[in-house]
């Protein structure tokens, strides 16, 4: 083997060859634009990319790559499918074609949902909620028939199955040796690259590249190498290194952009303004407050762990509570030094140079600078040794931007069994917002003049993305629900995953002496849904005095407003019934929807930290009859 120093020339220099033949095909591809990937073909004359994607036109030389693009980019995870309903052939071949289908509709092969275009398909495209449930509407011997001509992938996927079992051919031990050492070497350790995305999730999800995948002469588990299955096909050491070097790069791309978002996340909260506006929202802090220090037998001798502990208001709340400590920790370097002074400044910063009466060490509080995934590495505190987790996490519409990833972490880290966690439930609302809800109001008198073709303007614009706000509860022209409820002692990372339906019905109006009843005369336009949350300090932990924080448009305003999702069509609704019968259309003024049903996902968004959310529409007439509007998409970074 050579040296590193070695070793390391001749990666710099196989990195730089990379990056020149990329260069110089690209700059070949712009000089002769006719020739794209569809042309391109190998030495045997062969199309080298000829299964194309079940979703887009993305071409792929293997299924596994085809796969495992599918699995990152459009939340179809085919393997796991077929494991999760223990598919066979046939069902499979049925199930490729069923997606088929439905993708040249432009429809969602899991929900059914019917988009305006492909590209408002792929950006719909969410997790399947009952797998079990969708298997009816593919488990047809009319999908047996190939749907597209000429369809490879129906198959190829075979090939791959069979190919489970095979042996590795003999080989000569030390060129085994040699190969595993120089992919030891690069940590490899559940990498791949799919289609130009990174991903480090599990092996369930997509292909990766287990170290020890040499030693296992027979598996069922399918072990991949670039897209290659390491059982039929054994490279050689140059071809390892190089593939294995772009894979690393990719790596390190991505990790860099990650960071690269967390600086800039962490860093936002370095200005004191933010936190002066967090510290000024009462309803934040009446809850928080409550929830800390009116539950003695909670806190008293507790060993606490505040994650983004920001200033440390929580953390001094916990040891004003009688905490026996208090683990502060914060991943902004200049909010933890902020948050260590102002312990210290009122005696409650732990100090072990100094001990107070009968040798205790002064104050409670330990502020520790990192995230709360890191901090086992630099900081000594025992797994399962937290008391109490505590944690203000939430963002805009709830997950925006949310630590919610990091207190579910340190939850299943460092709490005890039956520890505490506060809050401990949140709930998402959703409900219907009338022209109030608007800037049209505004826009039709300014200073006299009739300016509501600006109005009209902003509305319109206002259905390509989501609005943070305040919205008047005066101005919700339905009822509301519940969308989404989180248990956060027992719930999964990837619960923040979801999709939801909810139906919201006219809002009753107070018509004289206070009493509540139904106008039948009147409708009014909704204009589009807000969404807000509240989280609970439930009973469960909080025995003394349970309480709710709430950013409802019925409660007092917090920092956090609303979120607005405006639709593209008004939808008239109303307790009159239409005039028009079957000529009118449902949602309108000659004939108002007796309700509105919504389908909401709200799923992680390719860019950290961010959400995208999906919003579709259906105008329920009172006899029953439905109305859908076109999908809507919106993107909250």
């Amino acid at each position: 083997m050579a040296s590193n120093g070695k070793q390391d020339e001749q990666d710099e220099e196989l990195f730089k060859r990379i990056e020149d033949e990329e260069e110089d095909y690209e700059e070949e591809e712009e000089e002769d634009g006719e020739e794209g990937w569809d042309d391109w073909e190998g030495d045997d004359g062969d199309p080298q990319s000829e299964l194309l994607c079940l979703f887009c036109d993305s071409r792929y030389a293997s299924c596994d790559s085809l796969f495992a693009h599918c699995a990152s980019i459009h939340h179809f995870d085919f393997h796991a499918t077929r494991k999760a309903l223990t598919l066979d052939f046939y069902s499979s071949f049925k199930l490729i074609n069923y997606i088929r289908s439905q993708v040249a509709d432009n429809k969602c092969w899991s929900c059914g949902s019917t988009c305006q275009s492909n590209q408002d398909l792929l950006n719909h495209l969410h997790d399947a909620i009952d797998l079990s449930d969708i298997k009816i509407t593919w488990d047809d011997d009319r999908y047996l028939k190939p749907f597209m001509q000429d369809d490879s992938l129906l198959y190829s996927f075979v090939d791959y199955e069979d190919g489970e079992d095979e042996q590795i051919p003999p080989m000569d031990e030390d060129l085994m040796m040699d190969l595993k050492n120089s992919i030891d070497t690069l940590d490899l350790k559940n990498v791949v690259v799919t289609d130009g995305v990174h991903d480090t999730s599990s092996s369930q999800k997509v292909a990766s590249v287990p170290n020890d995948h040499l030693n296992q002469a027979s598996s069922s588990d399918k072990e991949l190498v670039n897209g290659k299955n390491s059982r039929a096909y054994v490279p050689s050491i140059d071809e390892a290194r190089e593939e294995g070097l772009l894979l690393a790069k990719s790596q390190n791309h991505m990790e860099k952009q990650i960071k690269m978002v967390n600086e800039s996340y962490f860093g936002s909260y370095s200005s004191y303004g933010i936190h002066r506006e967090m510290l000024s929202d009462k309803v934040r802090m009446d809850a928080y407050g409550q929830a800390i220090l009116k539950n003695p037998s909670l806190l008293n001798g507790a060993v606490v762990m505040d994650v983004g502990c920001g200033t440390g208001i929580l953390s001094l709340f916990a040891a004003q509570a009688g905490a026996s400590r208090v683990i502060a920790v914060e991943a902004s370097t200049k909010m933890a030094a902020v948050a260590s002074q102002v312990a210290k400044d009122n005696g409650l910063l732990l100090d072990k140079s100094q001990c107070g009466v009968n040798g205790h060490q002064k104050g409670v509080v330990e502020v520790i600078h990192g995230m709360v995934e890191e901090i086992d590495k630099n900081v000594g505190i025992k797994p399962h040794s937290v008391d109490v987790l505590l944690s203000e996490w939430m963002g805009y519409c709830l997950l925006y931007e949310s630590m919610l990833d990091s207190v579910l972490y340190a939850r299943d880290r460092w709490l005890k069994t039956g520890g505490a966690i506060l809050p401990d439930t949140a709930t998402i609302f959703v409900a219907g917002f009338g022209k109030g809800g608007t800037s049209l109001p505004f826009w039709e008198n300014v200073c006299e003049f009739d300016m509501s073709f600006i109005g009209k303007e902003l509305v319109k614009d206002a259905a390509q993305i989501p609005i943070v706000d305040v919205v008047d509860s005066q101005d919700l022209v339905t009822s509301s629900a519940v969308l989404q409820t989180f248990d956060l002692a027992t719930m999964k990372p990837n619960d923040v995953n979801f999709t939801a339906t909810a139906t919201l019905e006219p809002k009753s109006r107070v018509l004289e002496y206070g009493e509540m009843r139904v106008d039948s005369e009147t409708c009014c336009r909704c204009y589009g849904v807000v969404l807000w949350f509240e989280t609970g300090f439930t009973s469960r932990f909080c025995r003394e005095a349970p309480t709710v924080l709430s950013t409802s448009p019925y409660t007092p305003k917090t920092h956090w407003s609303q979120t607005i999702l405006t639709f593209k069509e008004p939808v008239e609704i109303g307790f009159q019934k239409g005039n028009n019968g079957d000529l009118a259309a449902i949602g309108t003024e000659d004939f108002p929807a007796a309700k509105v049903d919504v389908r909401v996902s709200i799923v992680r968004s390719t860019e950290h930290r961010s959400i995208d959310i999906s919003l579709e529409v259906v105008g329920v007439s009172p006899d029953g009859r439905r109305r859908s509007w076109p999908a809507q998409f919106f993107s909250l970074q």
